[in-house]
């Protein structure tokens, strides 16, 4: 953080927002670290409590504040089943941007937030330049997920199964796309997301075909950035301010209803996160985040809220597919009904509901490196749903959670599809 007036600032923010907690231990029951560890500290209530008087603890002790502060999924399980209304994110991003502040981010996070994420442009071309030579220190271990492993990784990734950056991302097939609305009388704004150009293109070429078959007019410009939640996850505020402001400046040019996502991340940061974090900029860049936020919806929820689809009855032979409700989809946004809704539009497909669809798969972003065990842990638990619901699909609205959940299938050795909703939708069209 560049500015110690900002410091002082979100402290003040942060003191007034942790007397809303009422210490009643809700949070305990929802909270999917706290069933790993059984730790106070790892659950809402021990991390408010300790953050009372950060700025004594930031003196005594920043490094152990920060340990148990991001000993964190991000997943927002205990705010939204908080009875007070404690915004439990916004006090953690915050208090990980203070710590950030006051330490200074470590050289390697440094180098890839401000070397690279903040600079779409060479972003793109290191990972293009990487996916040609992946091949080399990989080898693929199961061909119905599409997973590869690396010995040569291991002590960075540890052993996990991964899915590869795609030989042509999005961005190459489609550079960019302005077409206007159809019989829809719609056309929204498409922002993919990293995952979705670079690793699930295919994300992608399924809701462009979607949105074009529904005659939405589509407006997809090209120098897309993050959306910055890895950077502000680590406390890095800087250069998710760089990201926003990146953002704004390449939709400010559209006309468009609404911009739409199939990331529930991308869609939870840039509605709620993005305002949230605007207070430290200028008055018109929080009039434009506000309007973009505004029109921000996940692209399930548009396509069945927004054009009123209906789903036909399934086949006789339908395929079995259990839903993964992501935790910024259903707890951060309240969209569960419709990814559901959509795969049901492929009568080809039927939802058979897993146990506890809602419950956390355990990425969090960069916690599933930094926390492997646990992540693995609470991986482990929700493949073992998925295995116990006897569908040969499983299908859910975030990138992020298909790489999770097909790194622990693969490494169950099971043989289960990760989808996306828009895919099994668009195979019908």
């Amino acid at each position: 953080m560049s500015d110690m007036r900002e410091l002082i600032r979100l402290l003040g923010e942060l003191d007034d927002q942790l007397v809303t907690c009422m210490r009643c231990g809700t949070c305990q029951s929802v909270c999917p670290m706290y069933a790993q560890t059984g730790r106070e500290a790892d659950v809402a209530r021990g991390k408010i409590a300790l953050l009372e008087g950060l700025a004594y603890q930031l003196v005594k002790d920043p490094e152990g504040v920060q340990d148990k502060v991001t000993r964190c999924l991000l997943c927002g399980s205990c705010a939204a089943s908080c009875p007070s209304g404690v915004k439990a994110l916004d006090i953690f991003l915050k208090a990980r941007t203070i710590l950030t502040g006051y330490m200074g981010l470590p050289p390697l996070k440094k180098f890839i937030f401000r070397g690279m994420l903040t600079k779409p442009g060479l972003f793109n071309s290191l990972t293009s330049l990487a996916s040609k030579f992946q091949g080399l220190f990989t080898s693929p271990v199961n061909d119905v997920i599409g997973s590869s492993c690396s010995k040569i990784l291991e002590p960075m990734l540890g052993e996990r199964h991964l899915m590869l950056l795609a030989k042509t991302p999005l961005r190459k097939d489609v550079p960019s796309l302005n077409t206007p609305a159809g019989k829809s009388g719609l056309k929204v704004a498409f922002f993919p997301g990293c995952l979705a150009d670079k690793i699930f293109p295919r994300v992608g070429h399924a809701a462009l075909k979607v949105l074009e078959h529904h005659g939405v007019g589509v407006f997809l410009p090209a120098g897309q950035a993050c959306c910055g939640i890895p950077a502000l996850s680590s406390g890095d505020s800087d250069s998710f301010m760089k990201l926003v402001r990146e953002n704004l400046d390449v939709f400010r040019s559209g006309s468009f209803d609404a911009l739409v996502t199939p990331c529930a991340t991308c869609t939870s940061t840039i509605k709620k996160i993005w305002p949230m974090m605007a207070e430290a900029m200028s008055p018109a860049e929080q009039e434009a985040i506000k309007a973009l936020s505004d029109k921000t919806m996940d692209i399930n929820a548009f396509l069945v809220d927004q054009l009123k689809l209906t789903p036909p009855a399934p086949a006789a032979n339908a395929t079995a597919v259990t839903v993964h409700d992501p935790c910024h989809l259903k707890k951060s946004l309240g969209v569960s009904v419709q990814p559901r809704t959509l795969i049901a539009m492929n009568p080809n497909y039927v939802v058979k509901e897993m146990n506890a669809s809602d419950a956390c798969c355990g990425c969090g972003g960069s916690f599933t490196l930094t926390h492997a065990d646990l992540s693995a842990k609470i991986g482990q638990q929700k493949r073992d749903n998925i295995k116990s619901s006897g569908a040969q699909v499983v299908a859910t609205g975030c990138p992020a959670c298909m790489m999770q959940i097909s790194d622990i299938l693969s490494r169950n050795g099971d043989r289960i599809k990760v989808k996306h909703p828009l895919e099994l939708y668009a195979e019908s069209l």
